[in-house]
């Protein structure tokens, strides 16, 4: 769905992105994980036909961004970091209008929104004016432009940014109910948001790829060890002795009791296998009540910092080398592309004047 090889975007001498390569498989959940100024927001206005690439090739369902901006424009639904919202429409009028931009006759509109609002959970709303919205209903409702003229493949930007908790569930779960329909391509800079989401996570620093794979395979990758925390009921010295048996445990330690008559026993795992199963048997086994079996999270997030934080090196620039600009016949589309009055223009003008970048 998505192949991008050896992009670089530059702005004058300084290298926002590249060089940057990675592709997508139809029906995804792809994170794009990395810290402010990683180069998330550039990547992604790129792949939505609303900035044009330095160099390098980008493609979505085969079709280049620079030499077919409409046809791809066509296959995207896209969602900045500041929804292109209007305060004075209705719910329902906005998904109307954002439908007939794309190109959805009088009709297929009608026939179209009433759908788009019950898959996002806008019904209820429907017929308020979205500047009396919560922050999390504004979201849905940018999703809901993002999707109402039916996209292969959906970008979104921080879409989970600024929610409060129950709203962050709600989104979750709304973006894993569009996974069926659409390949979804998510950007974030926080470590929780993306692997609750998606199905893959890529580490994005400085404009390149740092790493990319499943949780697991991060974890696997990244950790020498990885850390598991079991609250046990019972002896935890004796927890400590029949955990500490077990194949692929590295070491036990007892730490403080969190309640009457329980305690946690944290285990370092080697990291390429999975313990946790062989290490519950022998904790039951040896007579001792199980109540709680985690991950250590904060070890992982503080290597994906590390992995994701800026170079320390350099003065952050480097010389622009002779780029493949777009083609006089790629460039024209793409500049009367911008100049169509569809969904996509709209993006464009709400992101440059929010004033994001990278």
């Amino acid at each position: 769905m998505i192949e991008i090889v050896d992009l670089y975007k530059y702005y004058g001498e300084r290298r926002a992105v590249g060089p940057l390569s990675f592709s997508i498989e139809a029906g995804e959940i792809v994170g794009l994980l990395g810290l402010n100024g990683a180069g998330k927001t550039t990547t992604l206005r790129i792949l939505a036909c609303d900035l044009l690439p330095s160099s390098g090739s980008v493609r979505v369902n085969g079709l280049d961004v620079v030499e077919s901006p409409h046809e791809v424009r066509s296959l995207i639904g896209y969602l900045p970091d500041t929804p292109p919202l209007y305060g004075e429409m209705t719910v329902r009028a906005y998904l109307h209008f954002a439908a007939r931009l794309r190109g959805l006759s009088k009709a297929s509109a009608d026939k179209r929104v009433p759908e788009v609002l019950e898959a996002t959970g806008l019904a209820e709303v429907q017929d308020q004016l979205i500047a009396s919205l919560s922050h999390g209903y504004k979201q849905r409702v940018g999703i809901a432009q993002a999707i109402v003229h039916g996209p292969k493949l959906l970008v979104l930007d921080e879409p989970i940014s600024g929610l409060d908790p129950v709203q962050i569930v709600e989104m979750r779960e709304l973006l894993r109910g569009l996974k069926g329909e659409h390949t979804i391509l998510l950007s974030s800079h926080i470590l929780g948001e993306i692997s609750e989401t998606c199905d893959r996570i890529l580490v994005i620093r400085e404009g390149q790829i740092a790493a990319s794979g499943t949780e697991a395979e991060l974890s696997s990758k990244l950790l020498k060890n990885q850390r598991v925390e079991v609250t046990v009921r019972g002896d935890e010295e004796k927890a400590k002795e029949a955990a500490s048996a077990v194949s692929g445990v590295v070491s036990v330690e007892v730490i403080d009791a969190t309640e009457e008559g329980a305690g946690v026993v944290t285990l370092q795992i080697e990291s390429g296998g999975d313990a946790r199963e062989a290490v519950c048997h022998a904790l039951v086994t040896a007579g001792i009540g199980l109540l709680e079996v985690r991950r250590g999270e904060r070890e992982l997030e503080t290597v994906f910092l590390e992995l994701a934080g800026p170079e320390t090196k350099g003065d952050g620039t480097e010389a622009a080398p002779r780029k493949r600009r777009a083609g006089k016949k790629g460039a024209k589309k793409a500049r009367a592309s911008a100049g169509e009055g569809d969904a996509g223009a709209k993006d464009a003008a709400a992101e440059k004047e929010d004033g994001s970048g990278t």
